[in-house]
């Protein structure tokens, strides 16, 4: 039996972010009887707050970490990844795999690396996104995922890199470590919403918003700078489209918001509708299906889930033009840079197609996802690769 235990995530059931609902379709949909996930979780997020609990055959393990701000998923990722030594050590396991979910406890990481190899386990290490380039971060911080990511690229027996361009960056940025890689793409169910324009909480979410079916551009993701929210707002003022804006996010009226109002002017356009979160993951998909198109302006990171749940569910799909979304689009989505006028004028071009053209669009994309995204494809690829 291979023990894998999975640190980074914030726990299960997912509630939350990609690492949650990756490791709720890891464990949900576990085939191979040679494997058990142990999977650590925040006890402060946690529904169920016992020391241990079962969840999709999984043996949970909660965490306690003390309210330190920033430096708050540092200390979770190092108490998690002790507490599974002491686990592995109490249950006398050989061989077990850590598998940790971003770069973010690199300067620990060499100290932990050595109890785990007493045992003769292996360290796998998901790298993620490019953390050091968010604008969010201070300089010192940035400073500090560069050098984080570097120790776990340093001591990782395996990274398993969910996007080409983060796997070419890894080879190629720390080619002195000789990195052993392999990539396995993020997943994404393509199945519809059971909703339809009759169900109650369908009527009242577009009542609310005062948004109409098929008459409105959609952004999903968080609220921050390197999302390009400041082009994609700019160019949909620019442009001539009666449809509406839905801007599905976490927003905050803070500093980033003021500046973007300044610049942008979009709270005198009644067509942009910032509508806060919506956690409903059926809602979410109808909202999707009944899109015009929707407008994706994530420039960091590997292959985003939000972007998946795009491709398999929205007609059309205005991608910015970077490697991460050309390498999963391809040619199911339109393309923008950060020209002026360019996204303005895509958008004009999208509004022009005719029902036949935004229908093949739809079926390629949906196809797109099914061919190399799907789930169970995924999860088949993580135990092929925890099993070798």
């Amino acid at each position: 039996m291979r023990e894998v235990f999975i640190i980074g995530s914030k726990g299960i059931p997912a509630r939350y972010g990609g690492f949650e609902s990756f490791v709720e379709q890891l464990t949900a949909r576990k085939s191979s009887s040679q494997i058990h996930y142990n999977v650590a979780c925040r006890r402060d997020l946690s529904e169920n707050k016992s020391d241990f609990y079962e969840h999709n055959g999984a043996c949970c393990f909660n965490v306690d970490v003390p309210k330190v701000g920033a430096a708050k998923a540092i200390m979770y990722d190092v108490r998690a990844f002790k507490q599974a030594m002491k686990m592995i050590e109490e249950r006398s396991i050989r061989r077990p795999i850590v598998y940790v979910l971003a770069c973010r406890i690199g300067p620990f990481i060499h100290q932990l690396k050595k109890k785990l190899k007493e045992v003769d386990g292996s360290l796998f290490v998901n790298p993620d996104g490019h953390e050091w380039l968010r604008a969010k971060w201070s300089w010192p911080v940035r400073r500090y995922w560069k050098i984080s990511e570097k120790l776990m690229v340093r001591y990782a027996d395996l990274l398993i890199c969910d996007s080409r361009n983060i796997e070419k960056y890894i080879k190629n940025d720390y080619v002195r470590y000789s990195p052993k890689t392999t990539f396995i793409a993020y997943g994404s169910d393509p199945v519809n919403s059971s909703l339809t324009t009759s169900d109650n909480q369908v009527k009242s979410w577009f009542k609310k918003n005062a948004v109409e079916l098929n008459n409105y551009f959609l952004i999903v993701g968080r609220f921050v700078p390197e999302n390009n929210y400041k082009v994609m707002i700019r160019e949909f003022l620019n442009s001539k489209t009666h449809k509406d804006l839905v801007i599905i996010s976490n927003v905050e009226k803070n500093k980033f918001y003021q500046q973007l109002s300044k610049e942008t002017g979009f709270e005198y356009d009644d067509r942009i509708k910032f509508v806060g979160t919506v956690y409903d993951v059926n809602l979410l998909k109808f909202i999707r299906e009944n899109a015009f198109a929707y407008l994706h302006g994530h420039e960091v990171g590997g292959t985003n889930p939000s972007l998946l749940e795009a491709l398999s569910s929205t007609k059309l799909n205005l991608l910015l033009d970077v490697g991460f979304n050309r390498e999963v689009g391809k040619t199911s989505a339109f393309y923008w840079n950060k020209q002026i006028g360019n996204l303005a004028s895509l958008i004009s071009k999208c509004e022009n197609l005719s029902s036949d053209e935004i229908e093949d669009m739809g079926i390629l994309s949906s196809r797109q996802v099914e061919k190399y995204y799907g789930w169970k494809k995924i999860v088949s690829e993580y135990e092929l690769t925890f099993l070798r």
